[in-house]
């Protein structure tokens, strides 16, 4: 399999995971509690995990630096695609929920679009450096005996 469709599988499903407990928070009434978005986390580690995974165990690479790579652009491509939802979702299907939004706890005040959507991205890209991070702790002593 190659890395590239390994990257857009697992990013495709982090932001199906992201996207489909979003939903099922509305459904809830839960989409304003900002506790929530810490589940995210999860999902993102849940994605790189399975990004590395099938790049050790299927394409048999045991670079920890590669593995890395595959983890955070996994993460980073689930971002983007999590963060264009969140602009479809705010300027087309609901654009009160920006109320919503600038009253959460982690992005406070007056926020424009744009200043919201560059906080993701921030947010976005550290989550994955470091859950790509977290996620090689697990695999960095694997080698080729391991995988064979």
């Amino acid at each position: 399999m190659s890395t590239k469709k390994i990257i857009i599988t697992n990013a495709l499903l982090i932001t199906i995971l992201i996207g489909g407990f979003f939903f099922l928070s509305k459904l809830l009434g839960l989409a304003g509690n900002g506790f929530l978005r810490f589940f995210n986390l999860v999902f993102v580690l849940i994605g790189i995990h399975q990004a590395i995974k099938t790049n050790i165990y299927t394409n048999k690479v045991t670079a920890f630096t590669t593995n890395l790579g595959v983890g955070i652009q996994t993460s980073a491509l689930a971002v983007a695609l999590s963060i264009v939802g969140v602009v479809v979702y705010l300027e087309v299907i609901n654009p009160d929920f920006m109320q919503v939004i600038q009253n959460s706890f982690l992005i406070a005040g007056d926020l424009s679009l744009p200043e919201i959507v560059l906080t993701l991205v921030i947010e976005g890209f550290a989550s994955s450096v470091i859950g790509s991070f977290i996620v090689m702790q697990f695999y960095k002593n694997h080698d080729k005996e391991d995988i064979s």
